[in-house]
């Protein structure tokens, strides 16, 4: 189950190239590897440690008032990111502040504690709110790694154009990659039948 789990995450529903939640962020700050890694450190302790604690207090939580707690426990942690950041590294910061803010209403986050935290134990939830975490750093850090280095040649890359140019080039190639090494997931070929 945790084999398939982590798969599942990091590969076959991908939160970013698979689902394409949380492009706002992914491609406001991507510019650069420094902002990219800031923001996915931060978004990764929101997750980890809301799905933490909704899986703990998921029996106690009734049911009508469930997606206002869900989003008081994801804005608690976003306070604590960036109260961090704000401590420990005011430059970086200053460069993402506004998505720093906004991680709160995030749809992958949301969605993630909405999806597994509520319905699962404490292991399960951190392992998915961790898995999930991983595969929405390496995308956010990758694509601020390409377009750093595009940028060099190519200053379109630097840009917000940049970003949906490069960003759709990524996922045409992971979906490439991904249909190519699981071919049981390619779609079959719809037959259509005439009624006699």
């Amino acid at each position: 189950m945790f084999k398939q789990l982590i798969r599942r995450n990091l590969w076959s529903e991908n939160v970013a190239t698979v689902q394409l939640l949380g492009l706002c962020p992914l491609l406001a700050v991507s510019h650069a590897i420094e902002p990219a890694a800031g923001l996915a450190a931060a978004s990764c302790l929101v997750l980890v440690g809301s799905a933490a604690l909704v899986s703990l207090l998921r029996h106690w939580i009734p049911t009508v008032v469930r997606l206002p707690m869900f989003v008081l426990v994801i804005a608690t942690y976003t306070t604590i990111a960036v109260m961090l950041m704000q401590a420990f590294a005011w430059e970086l910061y200053m460069q993402i502040a506004l998505f720093m803010q906004i991680i709160v209403t995030n749809c992958m986050i949301l969605g993630r504690i909405n999806q597994v935290a509520s319905r699962e134990n404490f292991g399960v939830s951190v392992l998915d709110a961790v898995t999930t975490s991983i595969a929405f750093a390496i995308i956010l850090i990758g694509m601020g790694a390409i377009r750093e280095l595009a940028a060099i040649a190519m200053p379109l890359a630097a840009h917000p154009t940049g970003a949906f140019l490069i960003f759709g080039l990524l996922i045409a190639a992971f979906q490439g990659v991904r249909r190519e090494s699981s071919p049981a997931e390619r779609l079959a070929p719809v037959v259509v039948r005439e009624e006699a």
